[in-house]
Order: structure tokens, then sequence, then C-alpha cells
């Protein structure tokens, strides 16, 4: 690549930013991850909305095996995991920050310490150490939390929709939402603890004032 290729992409990466939303089952994740993505292309900005597992051709077939009926083991289930986020981040992720895209992604590697390390007992350390090989930090991470209460009413709501997690007891659930409390508390520079329960304008609304502290948004049409 020629100097000035460099320099280019060097520009653009610096323009990109990398937005994760992350909570447990029932949070609204997918929901605020839709709008949030419709606000910023209504600001103007190159947007790329993606998800996990999945985002990425191999990636999406392992997402059918991770949320489907089969029982892996918590290890098996942690690699699985990272196979298809390696392969989101090479194919997809990486490839739209360097063109300068705002990328907006339900779910990241923060699900896999709540739910496999938290949730399921796989040393934190050996996620940590997984977490690390990616090369790669989101600039913000929007954490939305949801009681135990409007979570379980949300996921009766969806019946035959609910994947394996989903389906997993409430004990479960509850290290997860503490989880990710702990995870949101361990890094505020990264992290921002966003209450779910409310409607979900209310949610969006509150996700839009935290990124306007948080990055420098353009002004409104």
């Amino acid at each position: 690549m020629t100097e000035g290729g460099i320099a280019e992409r060097s520009e653009s990466r610096a323009r990109s930013r990398f937005i994760t939303l992350e909570g447990g089952e029932g949070a609204g994740k997918s929901t605020q991850a839709a709008l949030l993505a419709n606000a910023l292309l209504a600001l103007g900005l190159p947007i790329l909305r993606t998800r996990e597992p999945g985002g990425a051709p191999g990636s999406e077939t392992l997402r059918g095996l991770l949320l489907g009926s089969s029982e892996w083991s918590p290890l098996a289930e942690t690699l699985l995991h990272f196979a298809a986020r390696a392969e989101h981040v090479a194919k997809t992720i990486r490839p739209a920050l360097d063109a300068g895209m705002w990328v907006v992604c339900d779910r990241f590697y923060d699900s896999t310490m709540a739910y496999q390390g938290y949730g399921e007992g796989i040393d934190h350390g050996v996620i940590a150490s997984l977490i690390g090989h990616l090369g790669i930090v989101p600039d913000v991470t929007l954490v939305l939390d949801v009681s135990d209460k409007v979570a379980a009413e949300r996921r009766v709501r969806r019946g035959g929709d609910a994947d394996r997690y989903e389906r997993l007891d409430a004990a479960f659930h509850a290290r997860v939402r503490q989880a990710f409390r702990e995870i949101a508390k361990a890094e505020p520079a990264r992290c921002v603890l966003i209450a779910s329960d409310g409607s979900k304008e209310e949610v969006h609304s509150a996700i839009m004032r935290t990124l306007r502290t948080r990055l420098t948004l353009p002004s409104g049409p």
C-alpha cells in the first residue's frame, strides 16, 4: 500500500466508531440497535448494523449451531463464540471501521464473559485472553439493564421464538444480569449502564443522550 493509501485509511479509521449493545435476554438490544442505527443515519453518518453471533457468512453458520438445540460443553461453546467473533471482526467489523463507518453491533465479547464466564463458570482469564487476541475494543458499550420481572415478561411474550439461551432458568438469567452490571462498573470509560425497563422510546432517548456526551455527533437534520 502506498503512503497516501495508508494515510487515507488512517484518516478513515479516525472518523469511525464502534458501538456495542449488551445485556441479558429481554433487555431490548436488537430493538435499540435498529433505532440507534436509524438515528445515526439520519445524522448523515455512514452506518453498519451487525450482530453476534453472526455478522459474516461463516459466523452466521455458527450462530445456527449456537442458538439451536445442541447442548455444548461450556468450553466448546465459548470457543465457538470466539470463532464466530474472529470471523466477524476480520470480514465485517474491521473493514467497515477502516472505511470510516460507524459500526453498531448487537452483542460483542462482553456477552461471552457474562454468559459463559459468569453464567456457565468458564475461567474469566481464559475469556480475557481470547478477547485480547481479537485486537479490537468498542469505543462505547451500552449495557441495557432490565429488571428480572420485566425481562421474564418479555421472554414469555416471545413464546415459540425463544432460542436456547432464552429458555435457560431464572437463576442463570440473574447471574448474567449481575455479570453485565459488574462489567459496566469495572470499565466505566467504555461502558454505560442504561436502564431499559421503560418504553423503547424512553430507552432510545437515554442512549442518544449518552452518546452525545461520549462521542462527537453531528447536529440533527
